[in-house]
């Protein structure tokens, strides 16, 4: 047997409409977190660069020399073409206020330290005050808030919904909540400095130490600053964001931010009410009713309370970052709160360890959970031809119970972009894993702006490098910023190639959002083609999926060298539950270019001649 390096870029997806089982995958079972009828589609933008109209990049650069983007470049125009991609939210990254170097001192802000912010924009995940928003995004920055309101109103007038970020399981190093609302305490403010831990205390301490700035190099490239001097004054030192207990973090190590305590004690026990045996089970109502009149740690007050200011400002949920750093208990707490006030809040969580996935949907009431160490990495070890394909159907089957809870993305703030060398390679070979991605399961699809278009992230902002779009530096985004073409947001400047891309995204997308087979059940035809198609590549991967009213087969080549002609074999038992009978059926793809083949039923199974040309898409429906 020859063994094939497995590189990508053919695809074929073949749809029909007219039920199937043999370890048919029911996609409904766990619907009560989260009782969608139809695809979800989330985009994600850093909103400080999305209208950025500056294509300087000068890495370290400022503001002045390479420009921001505002709340008001999300016009009512770019809205309607983000909408018009099939989004049903919009995931505004970035927007509370961070530690960042840049004077705003004349609105009552104080300096950042560089010792202890990276880069000069800042990291977003080193939130400085939860009541108010980044100032860099605001025209006026003294009325920011009520520049992120206006946004929050634009957006659900164009008929998108919004999150934006909560980071429970870390803090800047500097936190100074000088908007907290009436009654509301500053973290920190009432702790025990005295012991490494108090339930109520918001802090973990190193007592009897200083904090000393761990050796990063020079801040700001170097610039001098008067706060850049290797010295920021914690007395006595808390531990870091990542739960380092050392006075000196590394540099590898969240050193800009410090973690919260939940109640966790030094050596791992709880030190808080617990939920029943059952709770699994249990509806968020009923997890409400639990923590009533419940005594629990003050930093879980503090964060409901602070979810709970922005559900009243209209935003309809939040991206939880790091969530498994934080118990599931807090998370049944705060999500029951929330739901409580929004029952239609989108909860979705950074959780990265499978072994604790239920527990967080389960125990933790979270909508949705990252799948990335699963799908995610599977479909990119495919992709650089590490793998073959077929582990994606373990994966599927693996998860059954849940997998309407895993949101699926190839591409977004921390992980390299997905036309990058780095990872698909090429926009054109993104396009294979974005179909697998978006129809295996019922899960939502999550893009991240630029993605559309083909964004490499090829840029070096100074301390974001290539491969990622910068979190920590003014820059701009080079393939996005043709498409929104000075604020015109009608991508007057995009390539032909980058054009016929996003027109991809967008068909793709919109047909996601419509289709009633996606919601429907799972059943890979992997197995009997690999084992008896001739033809049938080492680099293909095929699988159904339906519903009562809709029948689809995907099929994706990722061998991208050569075309593979076959004749795939859909087998009886999916045919029975569709209620086929014998004879010939034309179907048409519907993703491009309205071609015709025709399917078989031969004694109860299918079977329809394909040729899969390198890169080439087809969506077929009966």
């Amino acid at each position: 047997m020859i063994k094939k390096t497995i590189l990508i870029t053919g695809i074929s997806l073949i749809l029909f409409t007219a039920a199937c089982k043999t370890r048919a995958l029911n996609l409904h079972a766990e619907k009560e977190n989260a009782p969608v009828e139809n695809k979800i589609v989330v985009y994600q933008v850093f909103t400080r660069l999305f209208g950025n109209k500056n294509t300087n990049n000068k890495p370290w650069g400022t503001i002045e020399e390479n420009g921001v983007g505002k709340f008001n470049d999300f016009t009512d125009k770019a809205l309607d073409e983000i909408k018009g991609l099939g989004v049903s939210y919009i995931w505004y990254t970035g927007v509370l206020h961070h530690a960042l170097v840049r004077d705003y001192t004349a609105i009552g802000i104080s300096n950042d330290d560089p010792d202890v912010v990276k880069g000069r924009a800042g990291s977003p995940y080193a939130v400085k005050d939860y009541y108010n928003v980044n100032p860099d995004l605001a025209v006026n920055p003294a009325h920011r808030l009520a520049e992120f309101e206006a946004l929050i109103a634009r957006t659900h007038k164009a008929g998108v919904k919004l999150i934006i970020d909560i980071v429970p399981n870390h803090i800047a190093r500097k936190y100074e909540g000088k908007n907290n609302p009436q009654g509301v305490r500053d973290f920190g403010a009432d702790d025990d400095v005295t012991v490494a831990y108090k339930r109520d205390n918001n802090f973990y301490y190193i007592p009897s130490s200083n904090f000393e700035v761990p050796e990063t190099g020079k801040p700001l490239n170097g610039e001098a600053n008067p706060l850049s001097d290797g010295i920021f004054t914690e007395v006595p030192a808390k531990w870091t964001g990542n739960g380092s207990k050392m006075p000196k973090p590394d540099k590898n190590d969240w050193y800009e931010t410090v973690k919260v305590n939940y109640g966790i004690r030094p050596d791992g026990s709880k030190d808080f009410p617990e939920l029943p045996a059952g709770y699994d089970t249990l509806s968020v109502a009923e997890h409400f009713e639990f923590w009533k009149g419940k005594n629990v740690p003050d930093s879980w007050i503090k964060f409901k309370d602070i979810a709970l200011f922005w559900t009243g400002k209209g935003v309809d949920g939040f991206r939880y970052d790091m969530a498994e750093m934080v118990p599931y208990e807090f998370w049944s707490y705060i999500n029951s709160a929330i739901k409580m006030q929004n029952k239609d809040a989108f909860l979705l969580a950074e959780v990265y360890n499978p072994k604790e996935y239920r527990n967080y949907i389960r125990l933790g009431k979270m909508d949705y959970l990252y799948d990335k160490v699963e799908t995610y990495d599977k479909l990119k070890e495919v992709i650089q031809g590490k793998s073959l394909p077929d582990g994606l159907s373990d994966i599927q089957y693996g998860m059954k119970d849940i997998e309407n809870h895993m949101l699926q993305f190839l591409d977004n703030h921390d992980e390299q972009r997905l036309a990058s060398p780095e990872f698909a390679g090429t926009p054109e070979k993104g396009k294979l894993l974005m179909v697998v991605s978006t129809t295996i399961s019922s899960a939502p699809t999550m893009i991240y702006f630029g993605q559309e278009v083909g964004e490499s992230g090829n840029e070096n902002g100074g301390f974001g490098t290539r491969s990622r779009t910068s979190i920590f530096d003014y820059v701009g985004v080079p393939s996005h910023q043709r498409w929104m073409n000075n604020g015109k947001f009608d991508g007057g400047q995009l390539t032909d190639k980058e054009k016929s891309l996003r027109d991809f995204y967008k068909r793709l997308l919109n047909f996601s959002v419509s289709s009633s087979a996606l919601m429907g059940e799972f059943q890979e035809i992997q197995t009997v083609n690999r084992q008896s198609t001739v033809g049938f590549d080492p680099g293909i991967y095929a699988f159904t999926r339906w519903s009562d009213t809709q029948k689809l087969i995907v099929i994706t080549n990722f061998s991208w060298c050569t075309t593979s002609t076959f004749e795939l074999k859909i087998p009886s038992d999916i045919i029975g539950k569709w209620n086929l009978k014998d004879g010939n059926y034309t179907i048409t793809d519907q993703l491009y270019n309205n071609s015709k083949i025709q399917m078989q039923v031969v004694n109860g199974a299918g079977k329809a001649q394909i040729k899969m040309a390198p890169s080439e898409s087809f969506i077929y429906q009966l």
